[in-house]
């Protein structure tokens, strides 16, 4: 396994790299969300490369950029134990040189949601993702839906730029109570992991409502913020929406395949989880 810090040196392996090349883009503190996808990038590549950045673009002034996990040793056994090829890891100023002044944004789908409540946080996902293409030039990208809305900018901006490869999007890997898993869980107290699950347990909720033939998108993010809001652990919720999966756009009626998705804050951690509703 070859560990890859510099840009010049990953464009110039990428090259020489057999194809198809699969590339997981990953900010580090692994876990086995981040390993089913090397392992099905393994499945479906003759070169698999993971990139471990933390993206500063992707942080608000407020967030935790400086106290983000990061374990670099131990994510690079367990990606090579799973047989990563390169692990691009390159330091924030060779990614954001002295000067960097060129932004990518994915207009409509970064404003609903997350990009409601975290101004510019997809302006840096977007950016950060566009140069990983570029430098990287992977015939595959791989990413989970846990993060669905940037799972469905990503796909835009793939899309509308003619970028010509192709973005794969795999199901949430969770833990044996639901809870979907994160890097930030480990920031959970013992009391508030026990209630995280409630987030998963309020969008099966609105699957089973919907699978039993409700429609009315409002009546199911009542019942999904009710769940919710019983946790006395979740200080705050910051949405819930039932919205077209394609667009984002809040529904009245689920007449379409759709996306139940929810944020909130319960103690340091703010979490987020979806469902599809097709």
């Amino acid at each position: 396994m070859k560990v890859v810090e510099t840009v010049s040196e990953m464009m110039q392996v990428s090259k020489g790299a057999g194809r198809p090349l699969g590339l997981v883009p990953t900010m580090g503190y692994l876990h086995e969300g981040h390993i089913s996808l090397v392992r099905k990038a393994r499945e479906e590549s003759r070169t698999v490369v993971v990139s471990v950045f933390v993206n500063p673009a992707q942080f608000g002034p407020t967030e935790d950029l400086a106290s983000y996990p990061r374990d670099m040793d131990r994510d690079l056994a367990m990606l090579k134990e799973v047989g990563t090829d390169i692990v691009f890891a390159p330091p924030a100023e060779e990614v954001y040189p002295s000067g960097f002044d060129t932004w990518v944004t994915v207009d409509k789908l970064s404003q609903r949601l997350e990009g409601a409540v975290r101004p510019g946080h997809f302006r840096g996902v977007a950016t950060v993702v566009a140069k990983l293409f570029n430098i990287v030039r992977p015939d595959r990208a791989y990413f989970g839906q846990k993060d669905g809305q940037q799972c469905a900018v990503i796909r835009r901006m793939a899309g509308d730029l003619n970028m010509g490869l192709e973005v794969v999007v795999l199901p949430t890997v969770r833990e044996p109570d639901g809870l979907a898993m994160s890097s930030r869980n480990v920031y959970l107290t013992p009391e508030q992991r026990k209630a995280a699950p409630v987030l998963y347990r309020a969008l099966c909720r609105v699957r089973e409502m919907w699978q039993q033939g409700e429609r009315d998108a409002e009546r199911l993010r009542q019942a999904a913020r009710q769940m919710v809001q019983a946790e006395p652990k979740v200080e705050r919720i910051d949405y819930v929406s039932v919205a077209d999966a394609g667009t984002l756009e809040e529904l009245d009626t689920v007449d379409c395949p759709a996306m139940a998705s929810l944020a909130a804050k319960i103690g340091k951690p703010r979490l987020i989880d979806n469902v599809l509703l097709i």
